[in-house]
């Protein structure tokens, strides 16, 4: 439907997609091989992936085992995924893997890179080349730079002495030179470089970059992700790396999570190392009281020569070494705890109100002393002092003991279950989704572009649409699918008299054509349009060029010779007229001689092969052909032909390109405009017909050419058309 219309047709619409059907597959296979060519040339990136479980840590000693009763804490997941993705793991585990180093070769644009991953080997031609092809590598084992060159790209060259030369990229001037497996130094600036094998021939290039720590770890932390495996805080660990590097993915991802276990490891052992010490601090301290309370003991034994505890006086120092050994224990746990929990925690609170309950106790004892014999109490307290330093001591040796074996024992709370494995196959790109993807564009794109097309043509369509602006239509010509199929034939030809003979005389190669069925009732309505006409001189004009006014002239007449008439064409487009190929003559001694007066009718009018027809070339093209037009020489040479021809057909110029017709129009005595289907828009018919008018032309009727039996018609306006045979 033309852009504009009230009506919006959708059955026109579906009718234009089913006549462009073929575009449509066409432009979406397109699309689909151009979605497979582009997942061939781009890079694959595959995935790695790792499983590691963090245990809830165990108890160590009495404070652990205190405050796994009371609380049930689960792994802080949420925690050691922030660990995993810290610069401490992820940067150790970047300059094991050597990733601040960036080697890749230099390869031909876009399709380089699939080059090498199809291992293409190089070529004949690409001898001496810099691109590197399928096979060929270096490897870097180490690349130390000045601050000034880090992350500036250089060029490594092999060498036809198989060594390599490093080369500064922008001005490409030599570094330095070297041989594989041996190191290579530059002072100025400084560079140092070992290069472990080299498997490319003379002249391949590679770009070498020394990435910054910095950099290094962000490219790595940019491919590497952590995901939490079930549905609670179970503590299991998916550790995922990307990559376009399969070995390279599998390499670093086992880096991570073995960085990750040993900085684990370390953190435990850590404690047992700030406990030791500690302890290693307090041991002499305690050996050095310990000697002193023996000291004073013996001493005040010796004074008192020898002085014996009763029974009572026993029971009771076993009571207090025993408070004070707990009381001990409970300090040691405080000291512990402390550094976890504020008093007010509940496991802090419950180890003060034990301590607590130790001190009341103590006072008790205290109290039960004070009824003793003088001697009795002094024997007592220097008693329990040895008694109490010792026990103090042994579990100082003890924790030492106990501290050591868990250093040496240590495991962390964290284990690897599945070592890195690298899928087989690439998570992207994905051929047959782009594919899909690409056709589903393409699908898209061409129903769109010819959708659009649809309705911002405004070519004229039906007869409907000339008859609604007062234009009788005289005819509607099919476009003839002979006429294409000579057309076709004769596309490339460059001999211009046989396109256009077999080209225009259709009615003579086809007499059953449709579109000569059509002309031949074109001829019948020619009467009811020259009934009032003045002469039976026929101006047949159109809007624009190329729509066929000159294929129904021709055709128009033959048919009307065929019926007995006595016919002339005449050709008065003196600019670019070619109705003398149709005849299979030269231009010259025409229209324009006849009117210049270089020539009479008489010997201007040239008889066909056909019974009855005749016509008139254009002649040469003069400079002028308006004015010519203008001349009273061709009123009266019009005159005169219009006396002795029974029908005098005049092909002219197309009025909107130039005021020919208008000229015509005045001494013709019917004139028919031709418009072509689907070409001349109903604005431009308007305006050619206002044109006419203008100058005192009246525009007969219409003729409708090259109509096409498409599915938009069909659906749209109900045109339809049928062979008789």
């Amino acid at each position: 439907m033309p852009l504009g219309e009230e009506n919006f047709d959708l059955g026109r619409l579906l009718g234009i997609l089913i006549d462009n059907k073929w575009k449509i597959i066409l432009l979406t296979l397109l699309f689909g091989i151009a979605g497979f060519v582009y997942s061939q040339l781009v890079t694959p990136i595959y995935q790695g992936d790792a499983l590691v479980q963090v245990e809830r840590a165990g108890g160590n000693n009495g404070a652990d085992e205190i405050a796994a009763m009371l609380t049930e804490e689960e792994p802080r997941t949420a925690a050691q995924v922030e660990i995993l993705r810290s610069r401490l793991i992820i940067g150790q585990a970047a300059s094991q893997e050597k990733l601040d180093i960036s080697v890749s070769p230099v390869v031909f644009p876009v399709v380089g890179n699939a080059i090498i991953r199809h291992e293409i080997l190089r070529p004949a031609f690409a001898e001496g080349r810099p691109e590197v092809w399928g096979g060929e590598s270096i490897s870097v084992e180490s690349l130390s730079v000045d601050p000034e060159l880090v992350n500036k790209p250089l060029i490594l060259e092999v060498t036809g002495d198989g060594g390599y030369r490093l080369l500064d990229q922008e001005e490409e001037e030599v570094l330095l030179t070297g041989w594989p497996g041996e190191r290579a130094e530059a002072s100025t600036p400084w560079i140092e470089i070992r290069v472990g094998e080299i498997q490319a021939p003379p002249g391949a290039r590679f770009t070498v970059v020394k990435r910054s720590p910095q950099g290094a770890i962000n490219s790595l932390k940019s491919r590497f992700n952590v995901l939490q495996k079930g549905e609670s805080d179970t503590g299991v660990l998916e550790l995922i790396l990307i990559g376009p590097d399969r070995a390279e993915v599998e390499s670093s991802l086992n880096a991570i999570a073995e960085v990750y276990l040993a900085q684990n490891i370390a953190r435990q052992a850590a404690e047992a190392e700030k406990s030791l010490d500690f302890l290693d601090k307090q041991l002499p301290r305690v050996r050095e009281q310990l000697v002193q309370a023996e000291n004073r003991l013996n001493d005040y034994r010796t004074e008192q020569e020898s002085v014996d505890l009763t029974q009572e006086t026993q029971n009771v120092l076993t009571s207090m070494v025993d408070i004070e050994s707990r009381m001990n224990e409970l300090e040691m746990q405080e000291s512990e705890l402390s550094r976890r929990f504020t008093p007010n925690h509940p496991v802090y609170a419950a180890l003060l109100d034990k301590k607590a309950q130790l001190q009341r106790e103590r006072a008790n004892l205290e109290e039960r002393t004070s009824n003793l014999p003088e001697t009795q109490q002094q024997i007592l307290r220097m008693t329990r002092d040895v008694e109490v330093t010792q026990q103090i001591y042994v579990q100082l040796l003890n924790r030492m003991q106990e501290l050591n074996i868990a250093k040496a024992a240590t495991v962390g709370n964290v284990r690897i279950i599945d070592f890195a494995m690298v899928k087989p196959w690439p998570i992207k790109p994905r051929p047959a989704l782009i594919m899909v993807i690409a056709m589903l564009v393409g699908l898209l794109l061409a129903i769109s572009l010819i959708l659009l097309r649809g309705l911002l043509s405004k070519g004229v369509e039906s007869a409907e649409q000339l008859e609604d602006l007062g234009l009788p239509v005289y005819a509607t010509v099919p476009r003839s699918f002979d006429q294409m199929k000579l057309v076709k034939r004769i596309k490339y030809r460059k001999d211009k008299v046989s396109k256009h003979a077999i080209g225009s005389f259709l009615a003579k190669s086809h007499p059953t054509d449709m579109a000569v069925e059509a002309i031949r009732g074109l001829r019948t309505s020619l009467h009811f349009a020259m009934m009032d006409a003045r002469n039976n001189c026929i101006m047949i004009t159109g809007p624009s060029p190329g729509i066929g006014k000159s294929f129904i002239t021709i055709n128009l007449a033959f048919v009307c010779a065929q019926a007995g008439q006595k016919v002339l064409v005449l050709d008065s487009d003196m600019r670019k007229g070619n109705l003398h190929h149709t005849f299979k003559d030269k231009s010259e001694k025409g229209l324009s001689e006849v009117i210049s007066g270089k020539l009479s009718a008489e010997k201007a009018i040239r008889a066909s092969d056909v019974p009855g027809l005749h016509y008139m070339t254009r002649g040469v093209a003069p400079p002028n052909p308006s004015e010519l037009l203008m001349r009273r020489e061709f009123a009266e040479m019009v005159g005169e032909v219009s006396q002795a021809y029974d029908l005098v057909f005049i092909d002219t110029p197309p009025i909107l390109a130039v005021t020919d017709a208008s000229i015509i129009g005045k001494v013709a005595g019917t004139s028919l405009l031709v418009a072509r289907f689907g070409v001349n828009p109903l604005r431009e018919v308007k305006i050619a017909v206002r044109r006419l008018e203008t100058t005192g032309v009246e525009v007969k009727g219409c003729i409708l050419n090259a109509i096409e039996k498409t599915a938009a018609i069909s659906y749209g306006y109900g045109y339809y058309n049928y062979s008789y045979k």
